[in-house]
């Protein structure tokens, strides 16, 4: 290739995770599969961060408007001799080009590098972005003196106006930084090799694939394992590497007496007969350990780094939406009640009167996977004492419908080793979520927040009509979570008759 390859930060990162990925981020980005809804969501959370960020340091010019790459550089370079902070400043040197959240004036002729993450804890890949940062700055001349992590404290609790001082925590990471530089020149000329390369580098799969990040080309390289492949093995991944490595690629083909722990056997064992695994015994035990009417219970939250309301933390969960189906027997006819918050006030005090009218006194309240819920309800009594004794009562009558399934007493070889709602529905209703409009939490959550215009999503308003869409994608998708217990429940007992 006679075209010079410019290497980025995020281009760098790919390139640590993966040579492959790299190869496309350069010589083939439009292979590469768009960012959904979620994900760009996800994206804009970070970018609000960043806004906030700024304000710690007031003053500062900001470059990042500048949509022009050859602008931002020059503009740089103008603005250093000012000596104020500068966010989005820019460098390029060498075939390598980088930008810094924030740039702070220090001793003499030096400046200190403020990187911004929306993550609550230092990660090894953060140490190697502004190390990355931090060698291009070097070498365009721009001598770096400290290096800083700014990240989300989780212990700032909000008071009126978001105070950007307590929002952040700021951790020098100098030292680690100098440490991940050795070497980079090293791994920049390996990746610039295969960039050069007519075709992408053959990379094994493995958990680089997943860590750390899921990578957006996994399905593209995972295409040619079979559907119950190896690396749905219950638990750690080290074992399924260690099969693969060896050419074992299906789980049923996994040789006998080879070191496998209860559950894993399991699945083993469902794999080569092609029957699920039932243990009526225990099942059994669950379902008459329940107590009628029972109440199919289940909260959808939201959580963003930025609180949005006077005394929230930072991912503090934020219950906006349940659904509750109720039986009386369990093959009688379910009802069901579901509340859904409206406008960008706290939606919690409302939740918690109307969900207070729809569960009675006595009953089992089932739920899938207890910490959750519990978690949420713990929240709610600490921040609404008035409702704390109700809440202990009805925490203390939660039934969890994961325990079965994540027991391994009932398991069928086309839940691939987990125990989730999405994957039990199918293995022993033939229901899914396949279709739906919004099929899992996080999806849920951000589209709530779009629709109340409480949250940055650099989304254009919706209209009213896709308001009410979305409105009603929620309520399908919660009312498929508990009615599919309810789906879950009755078969199960079929299966231990």
């Amino acid at each position: 290739m006679n075209r010079r390859i410019i290497i980025s930060k995020s281009k760098y990162l790919a390139g640590l995770q993966c040579l492959k990925y790299f190869w496309y981020r350069v010589n083939a980005p439009e292979e590469i599969p768009e960012p959904g809804f979620t994900a760009r969501f996800i994206f804009n959370q970070g970018m609000l961060v960043g806004e906030y960020a700024k304000k710690l340091y007031p003053g500062g010019t900001d470059l990042g408007k500048i949509g022009d790459l050859k602008e931002q550089l020059v503009k740089t370079s103008e603005l250093l001799s000012e000596r104020k902070p500068l966010f989005e400043a820019s460098c390029s040197s060498g075939g390598v080009y980088s930008r810094a959240d924030i740039l702070v004036p220090a001793e003499t002729d030096r400046w200190d590098i403020i990187e911004v993450k929306s993550s609550t804890r230092l990660k090894e890949d953060y140490i190697h972005d502004v190390s990355f940062q931090k060698y291009c700055f070097d070498k365009a001349g721009v001598k770096i003196r400290k290096c800083y992590l700014a990240n989300i404290n989780n212990q700032y609790i909000r008071k009126g106006d978001i105070n950007p001082g307590e929002l952040f925590k700021k951790t020098d990471i100098t030292a680690e930084v100098g440490e991940l530089l050795v070497g980079i020149e090293d791994r920049i000329e390996e990746m610039l090799e295969a960039a050069a390369r007519k075709s992408s580098p053959e990379i094994f799969i493995g958990k680089h694939c997943s860590e750390p990040y899921i990578c957006p080309l996994k399905d593209k390289c995972w295409g040619f394992l079979p559907d119950n492949h190896i690396f749905n093995l219950y638990g750690s991944k080290n074992k399924a590497a260690e099969l693969y490595n060896e050419g074992v690629l299906s789980i049923k083909d996994i040789p006998d007496g080879y070191n496998l722990n209860f559950k894993q056997k399991i699945q083993l064992e469902c794999a080569k007969t092609d029957k699920p695994k039932i243990d009526k015994g225990e099942i059994l035990k669950f379902i008459n350990s329940l107590e009628y009417p029972l109440y199919f219970f289940d909260f959808e939250t939201f959580s963003t780094a930025i609180p949005l309301y006077t005394g929230v933390k930072p991912y503090q969960r934020i219950p906006f939406q349940y659904s509750i189906h109720t039986l009386d027997a369990i093959d009688g006819q379910p009802g069901h009640y579901d509340f859904l918050a409206e406008g960008a006030e706290d939606p919690r005090e409302e939740l918690l009167l109307n969900l207070k009218k729809q569960i009675g006194e006595t009953g089992s309240i089932i739920v899938y996977y207890e910490s959750f819920e519990k978690g949420v309800l713990k929240e709610l009594a600490e921040t609404f004492p008035d409702y704390s004794q109700w809440i202990d009562s009805i925490t203390a009558r939660i039934v969890d419908l994961y325990k079965p399934f994540g027991n391994f007493h009932y398991h069928n070889s086309s839940q691939k080793g987990s125990a989730s709602v999405k994957k039990v529905l199918p293995a022993i209703t033939g229901l899914s979520y396949e279709g739906m409009e919004i099929a899992d939490g996080m999806a849920a959550s951000a589209y709530f927040l779009y629709i109340c215009g409480n949250y940055d999503t650099n989304e254009s308003l919706p209209a009213k009509e896709e308001v009410e869409k979305v409105r009603d994608s929620l309520i399908k998708y919660c009312g498929l979570d508990t009615g599919g217990m309810i789906n879950i429940l009755r078969a199960l007992a079929k299966e231990a008759e």
